[in-house]
């Protein structure tokens, strides 16, 4: 009986599923087709499908409002995103036509916040939560910012001397918020965060550096755990802990209305994925009520900085098997005509895994493969899903190209990879097309950018 790759995946998963369709045993992509795009543009090719970011940002603001609805939470509710996960202009432009605030982690930033009120796309009146270590030129930029009006800037306290720092910058007042250095987990090699200030220590370097100094505001108490949202008793405890030092502060500090809980929604990184997003909100938001309740102090109002959660299943990075290699009697090789360490770093460099389908020929047979990359080193390749610990695609036939897609890669992958620099083995970006709904309500494509040229590699490397 002949078993094709379609009949595979739905003995293994729930298929269709959310983003994920079939046509004609072509994939689709939010009802996109994939090989249209391919036939279209080529490939290796990065895209970018703008409505998703809507659509995440919608589902945790409605899911943060109803669990506050449902256990009476007195705060509000605030989305702030994480630039970091996405600088790209129309990220920044689609995240902010959902009334958003945002997160900076460098001076540049501050660069794009000042781009962005120069166009009109965001308001003196929108919070900016400045977050990191922040080096002089970042604390100049933040002084420009507050002097052109904004309003609501927060310095994020990563260190007791960057607040001395800023001070000798400005006269003006200014809000100012203190980043909790949470505890690791003990699989970590450290124990204790490098960022902000440790659970013991805010207390007293409130009383000593913010108390008295009209010129400062304490506003806001930052906390953010290194492996996300967890429903696991390390993320609750560090949670508790929290909302502890929030209570001690809030009872000397009747000006601090705000807790900050960063960010750490993941994406989905396989059709098995499972996570109960609503549970976790509603427990985070039950908790903080209960012991602010149980302390006598107000419950705060709420921030979180999502980044990988807003853009990350906006993206996807197709590829063509150009090649097939058997290397020994258990190996099989399936060549792409890119390279995983430049495309997609976070596989590579921190073994993260995204869903992985192919694009066309899901009535073929199937195979089990490893995944190869174009560069000459050893590290370039992607061998295994997280829910089967193996790679199985459709036979290779090179008279029928196969087109794999690897989905919701959108956060982080172009700047840890050098988006427009200098990539490894000199293999060039790929082109990048924007999908997204035109002035009639229709999807439509564009290209961004076309495929990296020799030129501006040579450019950057110093030729002539």
């Amino acid at each position: 009986m002949k078993i094709g790759y379609l009949d595979f995946v739905e003995q293994s998963f729930d298929f269709p599923q959310g983003a994920f369709g079939l046509e004609k045993n072509q994939l689709t992509f939010h009802g996109i087709s994939l090989a249209k795009l391919v036939e279209k543009y080529g490939t290796p090719l990065k895209l970018s499908y703008l409505p998703s970011i809507t659509n995440n940002i919608n589902e945790a603001r409605n899911w943060f409002n109803d669990a506050m609805v449902k256990v009476n939470y007195q705060g509000k509710y605030n989305y702030c995103f994480c630039t970091k996960s996405s600088h790209f202009s129309f990220v920044m432009d689609t995240v902010l036509k959902n009334d958003v605030h945002l997160e900076t982690s460098s001076a540049f930033d501050i660069n794009i916040i000042q781009n962005l009120h120069k166009k009109g796309k965001i308001k003196p009146t929108n919070y900016i939560i400045c977050n990191g270590y922040k080096l002089p030129q970042y604390l100049k930029n933040i002084v420009e910012i507050i002097n052109d009006g904004f309003e609501n800037v927060i310095l994020s306290v990563d260190n007791t001397e960057e607040l001395h720092n800023m001070l000798g910058l400005t006269d003006k007042k200014f809000k100012v918020g203190i980043r909790i250095a949470s505890e690791e987990e003990p699989k970590f090699a450290f124990y204790t965060s490098r960022l902000g200030i440790g659970y013991k220590e805010i207390v007293p370097f409130y009383k000593k550096m913010i108390a008295n100094n009209e010129q400062l505001e304490l506003k806001m108490l930052n906390f953010f755990i290194n492996t996300g949202i967890k429903d696991n008793a390390y993320y609750w405890n560090e949670l508790n802990k929290c909302v502890s030092v929030y209570c001690n502060l809030k009872k000397i500090c009747p000006e601090l209305t705000t807790l900050n809980i960063g960010g750490g929604f993941p994406v989905k990184n396989s059709l098995a994925f499972e996570y109960d997003y609503a549970y976790m909100i509603e427990e985070i938001i039950t908790q903080i009520k209960q012991m602010c309740n149980a302390e006598g102090v107000d419950e705060p109002d709420i921030f979180t900085e999502f980044g990988t959660y807003t853009v990350g299943e906006s993206g996807a990075t197709i590829y063509t098997i150009v090649d097939k290699k058997q290397q020994n009697e258990k190996e099989k090789w399936s060549m792409i005509n890119s390279s995983f360490m430049t495309t997609l770093p976070d596989a590579w460099a921190i073994n993260k895994r995204f869903i992985m389908l192919p694009i066309n020929n899901w009535d073929k047979d199937y195979e089990r493969t490893f995944l190869g990359g174009i560069t000459c080193d050893s590290e370039d390749y992607y061998n295994s899903e997280q829910h089967l610990n193996a790679i199985y695609l459709p036979k290779y036939d090179k008279n029928k190209p196969l087109h794999i897609g690897f989905f919701h890669t959108g956060a982080y992958q172009e700047s840890l990879a050098g988006y427009g620099g200098i990539q490894h083995c000199l293999i060039p970006a790929p082109k990048h097309v924007i999908v997204d709904y035109d002035k009639d309500g229709k999807v439509a494509d564009k290209l961004f950018a076309p495929e990296q040229s020799h030129e501006s590699m040579l450019d950057i490397l110093g030729y002539e």
